[in-house]
C-alpha cells in the first residue's frame, strides 16, 4: 500500500486549530460570525483552572484568518500564565475581532460581539485592548455582565491604559537595577517603539524620570503630538534595532525580537508592554541570555492592565490597584534573580511561577472534586 505524503501547508488545512503551532491545549476556540454585522470574530479560552478566563478584544486589520487564529492563541495562552504569575486568581482568555477599528466597528458589531461572549455564561469575561476603547466596553456591557474595563461614573476601573504603563514602568527600573545596579533612569536612552495610549504613558513617566526618549510609530502625526507633548526625540532612522540604547521598550505588536532582529540588537535591557515579543520564546529567550541582554517578561512587566480591570471582579479600590501594580517591581526583581541562580532564561524563570501556581490549584481542585 502506498503511503500518501502530506505537505506541510496542506496538514495545516486538515487540522486547521489542533494543528496551529501556536495550540497549547487550549480548552475551547468559539468561531463568532454574524451576516448582518459583518462580525468575524474568535474567541480563545486558553486555561480556566485558576477561574474565569479574562483578556481583552483586540480588534486588527488581518492578513488572513490564519494569522487571526495565531494571534488570538498565542494572546490567550500569554493572559493565562500573567495572571497566575501576579497572583490572580483568573484564567486565560482572548479575542480578536477581524476588520479596521476606525472604519468597521459599529455600534451593532459590537452588541453582537457581546451577545457572542454572554453565550459563553462567563467562562469567559472580556476588556478592552487594541483597537478597543472604554466605551465599547460599556456598550458591551448593555448585553452582558461578563465585561471589564468599563467607565468609572459606571462603577467600573476606567481605562487600563495608564495602569498598564505604570507596571511596565516599575518592571523597567527593576530591569534596570539587575543591568546596571540602579533603577534611576535618569539620562538613560530610552527608544519606546509604539505610542498607543499605553506607549505614551510609559513616555510621560520616562521623561518625568529624566530618560532620554526617542519614540517611533507608524503613524507620524501621533509621534509629532508626544514629541511637542513631552519633548521627546523621533527617531529618524530606519533601523531602530540596530540603535545602540540602554533600554528598548516595544509597545506595539508582538515578534519582533525575531531571527532578524536579534542579532542588530546594541541594548542592555528589553522592557515594554507588547505582548508576545519573543518570536520564539525559548530560542530568543535563550539568545539575549547569551547576549546579555536583561529581558522583563511581558506577561509579568505589562499585567497592570489586568490588575486593574481585576478590582471590578474584586471590588478593590484604586490605590490596592496602585499596590499591586507597583509590586511588579518586586516580582520582576525576583523573576530575574531567579534567572541568574538556576542558569535559565527570564522567560522560563517567570513561566516557571505561573505553572507551578497553575499546577497547585489544579491538584487543590481534583481532590476537591473527589471530596
Amino acid at each position: 500500500m502506498e503511503t500518501e505524503v502530506v505537505s506541510k501547508s496542506e496538514l495545516k488545512k486538515l487540522n486547521p486549530v489542533f494543528g496551529q503551532l501556536s495550540f497549547d491545549n487550549h480548552e475551547q476556540v468559539v468561531f463568532c460570525n454574524d451576516k448582518d454585522t459583518g462580525l468575524k470574530a474568535i474567541i480563545s479560552i486558553h486555561n480556566t483552572v485558576m477561574g474565569p478566563a479574562l483578556g481583552g478584544t483586540r480588534m486588527w486589520q488581518y492578513n488572513n484568518e490564519w494569522e487571526a487564529l495565531n494571534d488570538v492563541l498565542r494572546l490567550s495562552r500569554g493572559m493565562t500564565y500573567k495572571s497566575a504569575v501576579t497572583g490572580l486568581n483568573l484564567g486565560g482568555g482572548k479575542a480578536v475581532i477581524i476588520g479596521n477599528a476606525k472604519t468597521q466597528k459599529t455600534p451593532e458589531l459590537m452588541l453582537r460581539f457581546g451577545e457572542f461572549v454572554h453565550s459563553l455564561g462567563g467562562k469567559y469575561i472580556t476588556a478592552e485592548d487594541v483597537g478597543m476603547a472604554t466605551s465599547d466596553m460599556d456598550l458591551v456591557r448593555t448585553v452582558t455582565p461578563y465585561v471589564t474595563g468599563i467607565s468609572e461614573d459606571k462603577g467600573g476601573a476606567g481605562n487600563p491604559s495608564p495602569i498598564t504603563a505604570y507596571g511596565v514602568f516599575m518592571g523597567m527600573k527593576a530591569a534596570a537595577y539587575h543591568a546596571f545596579g540602579t533603577n534611576i533612569l535618569e539620562d538613560k536612552i530610552v527608544y519606546v517603539q509604539g505610542i498607543g495610549n499605553v506607549g505614551e504613558a510609559l513616555v510621560e513617566s520616562l521623561t518625568n524620570e529624566g530618560a532620554k526618549v526617542f519614540i517611533t510609530d507608524i503613524n507620524k502625526e501621533r509621534l509629532e503630538e508626544v514629541r511637542d507633548k513631552y519633548n521627546v526625540n523621533i527617531y529618524e532612522g530606519t533601523n531602530i534595532y540596530a540603535e545602540e540604547m540602554d533600554v528598548y521598550a516595544p509597545c506595539a505588536l508582538g515578534a519582533t525580537i525575531n531571527d532578524k532582529t536579534l542579532p542588530q540588537l546594541r541594548t542592555k535591557v528589553i522592557a515594554g508592554a507588547a505582548n508576545n515579543q519573543l518570536a520564539d520564546e525559548n530560542k530568543h529567550g535563550l539568545l539575549l541570555k547569551e547576549k546579555g541582554i536583561t529581558y522583563a517578561p511581558d506577561f509579568l512587566i505589562n499585567a497592570g492592565g489586568i490588575i486593574n480591570v481585576y478590582a471590578e471582579l474584586e471590588n478593590y479600590d484604586k490605590s490596592e490597584i496602585i499596590r499591586k501594580t507597583e509590586n511588579l517591581y518586586n516580582t520582576t526583581l525576583e523573576i530575574l534573580n531567579n534567572a541568574d541562580a538556576n542558569g535559565i532564561t527570564t522567560h522560563q524563570a517567570a513561566f516557571d511561577v505561573a505553572k507551578s501556581r497553575i499546577d497547585a490549584r489544579k491538584l487543590k481542585n481534583n481532590a476537591d472534586q473527589l471530596n
